[in-house]
């Protein structure tokens, strides 16, 4: 059937070769015996018809795909986005660019510590109709921070600082594959992990990864919580408050969830849309998508869970009670309602600031983090900043600096570093205190965190922020 008999179909000039070539694959597997004249032209019709039926099969499918994306309504012109901040390479403006350009997407913001990501930068904010982009999500799925307010005297830190120093090496695991021996115990383990073949299979895998850290920007802080005034949400009265202050997330199954339907949206992508690569999205009526998005959800309590855990480890050496806490997601997608309609709006590197809602925003491995509570800035689809951001790549943070004397003048400061690598040194970041002025139409600051004691990776391994 050439291509003027399949426009006579109803085929669209830009889909004849993928409907050459879904008969081409019929005959060849058999399927096809006698596969022309009439039978050719009924099953053609009702793939033109109704191809959202054939999307997921594996001989019509790409076919379908094509059709559909060819009826799907186009951005023309890219949707624009509001940046907060100056500080921001040209790389990450040049990738919201891109992301704007997804049919999809209805709306976008850039948060002040954006830099260059994978897919989608770090500190973007996409909101999307009925689709979810795993690259937007991020390879680490749910990566989170998790601060727990200790019942132990300020004054402890300096006089009994071997026993923090003791807690937190005996309570955490870092890098790149490490484990619990044995491993350790959580209710998320109870969870249905065969929600989709690829959670089922590193379930093992993930339970002894458990109330790990992993590498990259991961840690565990011990230091200094102050609060000016009385708060009511996070249950304290002024006054400062030892804390227990950690950052990480789903460990290598949030990874291989992440880099398992990004490769299944890249190969569904109808060939018009092949140049967004990373940027493929999912629809979430379809079954892949559907499947991402419960693997999604399962990673954000595991990443919660494994938060759980570190914190249960070294407040149990401790001998410590937590009194208080505040926890937040900056790598997930929410379903949430924005200019009328249901949205899809994915967070990379962005942390949730709706009214009232509370977050943390660490600093550096030297200077502070801030307990936030979210104004609802309908602009920044209810988002702010997850950190101070980076200015300077790890290769030529490695260039520049050596860990050894950037820890000598850091204990001058009072900050004691047990473990960390020459690319997570405070110069490579942005100035954290510059990031927060840039945002105050988007969080209220609640509470100070000094970090005093500071677990890193020091093995060098890397995993993307």
């Amino acid at each position: 059937m050439n291509r003027k008999q399949l426009q006579k179909l109803g085929v669209p000039p830009d889909c004849t070769l993928a409907a050459v070539q879904a008969l081409s694959k019929a005959a060849e597997q058999g399927t096809g015996l006698g596969l022309k004249g009439k039978r050719a032209r009924q099953l053609v019709s009702e793939v033109v018809g109704n191809p959202r039926t054939f999307e997921t099969d594996p001989i019509w499918g790409e076919f379908a795909r094509e059709l559909l994306a060819q009826s799907a309504p186009v951005n023309r012109e890219p949707i624009s986005y509001r940046t907060w901040g100056t500080d921001i390479d040209t790389g990450a403006h040049t990738q919201m660019r891109e992301a704007c350009q997804i049919p999809s997407a209805v709306g976008a913001a850039l948060m002040p510590d954006a830099h260059i990501g994978y897919g989608l930068p770090i500190g973007g904010v996409l909101a999307c109709e009925n689709a979810v982009i795993p690259y937007a999500v991020g390879v680490d799925i749910a990566c989170r921070m998790k601060l727990s307010v200790l019942d132990q005297p300020v004054a402890s830190l300096t006089k009994d600082f071997s026993r923090y120093k003791d807690a937190v090496e005996g309570g955490t695991r870092f890098g790149v594959g490490v484990e619990h021996r044995p491993a350790q115990s959580h209710e998320v383990m109870d969870r249905d992990w065969a929600v989709t073949r690829v959670t089922r299979e590193l379930k093992d895998r993930a339970w002894k990864q458990l109330g790990t850290s992993g590498s990259g920007n991961h840690f565990v802080d011990v230091g200094v919580l102050s609060l000016e005034h009385d708060d009511k949400q996070l249950g304290l009265k002024p006054g400062e408050y030892v804390a227990l202050l950690s950052h990480s997330g789903s460990r290598g199954a949030g990874s291989a969830v992440c880099n398992t339907y990004s490769q299944i949206a890249q190969a569904a992508l109808p060939r018009r849309y092949k140049e967004f690569g990373r940027l493929a999205w999912l629809d979430l009526d379809s079954e892949p998508g559907q499947e991402y998005w419960a693997a999604m959800n399962l990673m954000g309590e595991y990443a919660a869970a494994n938060h759980a855990v570190i914190h249960r480890l070294i407040t149990k050496l401790l001998g410590a009670q937590i009194i208080a806490g505040v926890e937040n997601h900056h790598n997930f997608a929410w379903k949430e309602r924005h200019q009328g309609r249901e949205l899809i709006v994915h967070r990379k590197g962005a942390t949730p600031a709706g009214p009232g809602v509370l977050g943390v925003i660490p600093g550096t491995l030297a200077d502070p983090a801030f307990v936030v509570r979210g104004l609802g800035n309908p602009q920044s689809f209810n988002s702010t900043a997850h950190g101070a951001g980076r200015r300077m790549s790890r290769k030529k943070a490695n260039d520049m600096y050596r860990f050894n004397a950037v820890r000598k003048d850091l204990e001058q400061r009072g900050v004691f570093v047990l473990a960390a690598g020459s690319d997570e040194v405070p110069g490579v970041y942005k100035d954290i205190c510059e990031v927060m002025a840039a945002q105050e139409d988007l969080v209220e600051t609640v509470a100070r965190f000094d970090p005093k004691i500071v677990q890193m990776c020091g093995d060098g391994s890397r995993a993307e922020d």
